[in-house]
């Protein structure tokens, strides 16, 4: 602890005026909040992750992927499990960001109004939805390293530059956390997340490049399929296990999931402040 520190902290203990938290104080007081809860539920939450990949691979990979690969000899050249894997990584990003960014958040807001009580504190809207957008960041980065680890057992991944494709999938993840946080702060009720779940999330994952090339698509759903943040996660992804890299095209992946996190920011930050600040 340095000088600074330790001046601070024994003025604190002191009666009187107290001096103000630090901006770090702040956002690490609502990440402390998260890590607390998750000790109750961590090891839930593990074997969650562990069994999701597994399953996965089983289904998809090995099973769906055996009759593909004996009737036209796998995708682009490659066993199906190569190919629908890495995209797979990507996708189960997208379903960890939705169900942390969608009942969670009103959960906070409006059934134990926990966001409320953090606000009766020093912290401000931005700390708390910092804090809470770096905690999902956590169970991001949780969930796609165990499921890279998962896959490279079963030899899914053709090159060890597909650890890139962790920091990716994260990534993905946050273009999706970013702005449902801003739709879920605006939702009075549940049924909300139905519409997300039924006529996004779902659909995405079918026509997104996962289990099957977008070429293959017809022309209006191929136009969809690239302005969505999944089908640049999956093409990061799969550019990361087969080292196969394209700097403009990758380049432009990253942009475009930059910009749903960025424009998700001012988004969540105008919800959350409309919602919580009276």
């Amino acid at each position: 602890m340095s000088a600074d520190t330790s001046s601070v902290q024994a003025a604190r203990e002191r009666s009187g005026p107290r001096p103000p938290m630090r901006l770090a104080e702040r956002r690490l007081a609502v990440i402390g909040y998260f890590a607390t809860v998750y000790k109750r539920i961590w090891r839930g939450s593990i074997i969650g992750r562990f069994l999701s990949p597994l399953l996965f691979l089983l289904s998809m990979g090995l099973g769906l992927g055996s009759l593909v690969d004996s009737s036209s000899g796998g995708v682009d050249g490659r066993s199906y499990l190569q190919f629908v894997v890495p995209a797979i990584v990507a996708t189960q990003a997208m379903w960890v960001a939705m169900g942390e960014s969608t009942y969670q958040v009103l959960a906070y807001i409006k059934w134990n109004r926990m966001y409320e009580s953090m606000l009766a504190t020093p912290l401000s809207v931005a700390d708390v939805l910092l804090g809470h957008l770096l905690a999902v960041t956590g169970h991001l980065v949780l969930a796609t390293t165990i499921f890279v680890a998962v896959a490279a057992l079963f030899g899914a991944f053709a090159s060890w530059w597909v650890l890139l494709a962790i920091p990716v999938a994260v990534l993905t993840g946050l273009a999706f956390t970013v702005p449902i946080f801003a739709y879920s702060a605006r939702q009075e009720g549940d049924d909300g997340f139905n519409i997300l779940y039924r006529l996004l999330v779902t659909p995405l994952m079918l026509f997104s490049g996962t289990f099957f090339p977008v070429d293959q698509l017809p022309a209006v759903l191929r136009a969809v399929a690239w302005v969505t943040p999944l089908w640049h996660g999956v093409e990061l992804c799969r550019a990361a296990a087969y080292a196969s890299f394209s700097p403009l095209a990758d380049a432009g992946h990253l942009a475009v999931l930059l910009l749903y996190v960025g424009v998700g920011w001012v988004l969540a930050r105008r919800s959350f402040a409309k919602r919580l600040v009276r």
